[in-house]
Parts: structure tokens; sequence; C-alpha cells
């Protein structure tokens, strides 16, 4: 039977989990929905307000992973930040030890990490042929997208399989079968997002006799910060760049109507964590849409968007 998910506070009370890439958009959102069920969500990334700043985000923006845990405090939940570049083995190394010693395992860990958006560069420079596409920035967008998952999972699976249950949730954009019959921007960004779905069903292959799940989830048309800041909108008032009055900016395409908060991704993933029949998911390339049919789950609005369905991008 499909468990139905409510948004109790206490649905995953004393769970433990991390989001790899917490500082803002959906990495943010999960986090966020996470500690609206009461979870402990640790949140890294390399954006801080009290860390390194040798090892800060490419973007120069002024979201934190200290502001991420506590929006996570003042949702429910407990919420804890740690610095992390997660393509240093030797910094996810120690912050495996850190969990380990502060909480003995995780419940859910999520790779969502990515860094590359300034990298894949805007509209008009897409569709650059790989011969003429800038060789540096396109490997970066592998190693920031590819590597950096595949260096998370290796030190931290270790705490998910040490008790049955763990989740893995491999957060990329587009489904297996859509990206299977559709070019994604360029080479590089286009093997980056299919990897993403792939390696969740190679893990899954792996984690499922320790009985783990691991699913590969992309949210629809994403209001992320920065998708928001190109449109001159805030949350409050996104709508307003459906009808082109914000001055100074560009009128958003119809199919943004469709788009989602980063909230309603992670109540997909919080969704998951209470559902004990999850291992049904093994190795499924899901959407965030796709999840809220099936567990009754609703963005901040109240609202069930779908952008995949309606070709939205």
């Amino acid at each position: 039977m499909m468990v139905r998910w409510s948004h109790h506070r206490d649905a995953l009370r004393g769970r433990v989990a991390l989001v790899a890439g917490a500082t803002r958009g959906a990495g943010r959102g999960i986090a966020a929905a996470l500690g609206e069920a009461g979870a402990t969500v640790i949140c890294t990334g390399r954006s801080s307000s009290t860390g390194t700043a040798a090892i800060q985000s490419d973007y120069a923006r002024t979201e934190t992973i200290e502001q991420t845990a506590g929006l996570v405090n003042g949702l429910g939940g407990v919420g804890i930040a740690v610095q992390v570049d997660h393509l240093d083995s030797a910094q996810v190394t120690r912050l495996a030890e850190r969990v380990r010693d502060e909480h003995g395992h995780l419940d859910v860990l999520v790779n969502d990490i990515w860094g590359g958006e300034i990298l894949k560069g805007p509209p008009p420079e897409w569709n650059t042929p790989v011969w003429e596409h800038d060789l540096d920035k396109g490997l970066r967008i592998l190693r920031l997208a590819v590597e950096t998952h595949l260096v998370t999972s290796h030190h931290l699976l270790p705490l998910v399989i040490n008790r049955p249950g763990g989740l893995l949730v491999e957060v990329t954009d587009g489904t297996t079968a859509f990206n299977a019959e559709h070019y994604r921007i360029s080479v590089y960004y286009d093997l980056a997002k299919v990897a993403v779905n792939r390696l969740a069903y190679s893990q899954g292959h792996e984690l499922e006799p320790h009985g783990a799940t691991a699913v590969a989830l992309t949210p629809g048309w994403l209001r992320s910060e920065m998708m928001l800041d190109n449109f001159g909108v805030t949350e409050a008032n996104w709508r307003d760049a459906l009808h082109g009055t914000v001055e100074g900016y560009p009128a958003a395409p119809a199919g943004f109507a469709h788009s989602e908060s980063p909230r309603y991704i992670g109540r997909a993933i919080a969704a998951l964590a209470t559902d004990p029949a999850r291992a049904r998911w093994n190795q499924h390339s899901l959407t965030s849409a796709e999840l809220a049919r099936a567990y009754g789950f609703t963005d901040i609005d109240g609202s069930q968007p779908d952008s995949w369905a309606h070709q939205a991008f």
C-alpha cells in the first residue's frame, strides 16, 4: 500500500540526512523540506559565511550553507552547516568521519552537487559543438556534476548501508527517458545529466543487497534564486514575470507558469524517506511531479505543477 504523505512535523524526527550541495536552489529546498518533517539535516557546500574563503563557490552570490541550516531550524528540524568542497576527497573523508562520530549513520544522502550554472553559459551559447566549445569549461562541468557525486558516494554510502532502509537520491535535470531522446544544451551538459541518472541506477544495483534504495530525481522548471533573479521577481511575486511587467527584465516564457518552488522536490524526498516501502522505487528515474501524484503532497502554494508534462522547457 502506498503511503500518503502528510506534512507532519515529526515524520522524520530522529532521522539523519545529508544534503550535499545545500547552499541554494534544489539543495536548499530539499534541506528545508526535510527540516519541515523534523529531520536532522547536515547541509554541505562551498559557500559559507564562517568557513575558509579559499573554497568558496564559483558563484558571486550571497546564499550560504549557514542560511540553509537556519532555514531548517526555523521549520522545525535540526540544521547543521558544514563547509565542504566535494571535489576534494580529503574534505569528504573528514565529513564522513564527523558524521560517523556525531551521528553513527545516515538515513538519507542527497547528491545535489552541481555548480556549473555559469559554465554552461546563457542560451545564446547553447548548442555549441564540442569542437568549438571551451574544453576546460566543459571538463569542469563534468567534474562538478559527476566526479563530486562519485567522491561523495564513495565516502558516505558506508554510513547509509550500516543499517537497513537507507535512501540515496541523485538529483539531476531530466529523466532517463527524456534525456535519451533530447539533446541537452551541449555535449558536456548532456553527458553530465545522463550520467547522474545512470549513477542512481548503478548504485541502486549495489545498494539493494544492503536493504538501501537509490533513485534519480529531477525537478521541473525550478524557481531557484538564480532563476527568479533572471526575471526580476521573488518567490512571493514570481507570476509577475509571466506578464512582462517587471521593468528592466524580460518576460518569462509561458511555460514558466508550470514552474515549481525548490521545496517541491524536497517534499518528494521527504515522502520517499517516510515510505517504508520505498524500495519499490529502487533504480528508478523520477520527477517531483510524479512523486507528488503518488504520495499526494503539494508545492508550497498547494498546487502540483508538472512542467515536464507541459514540455515547458
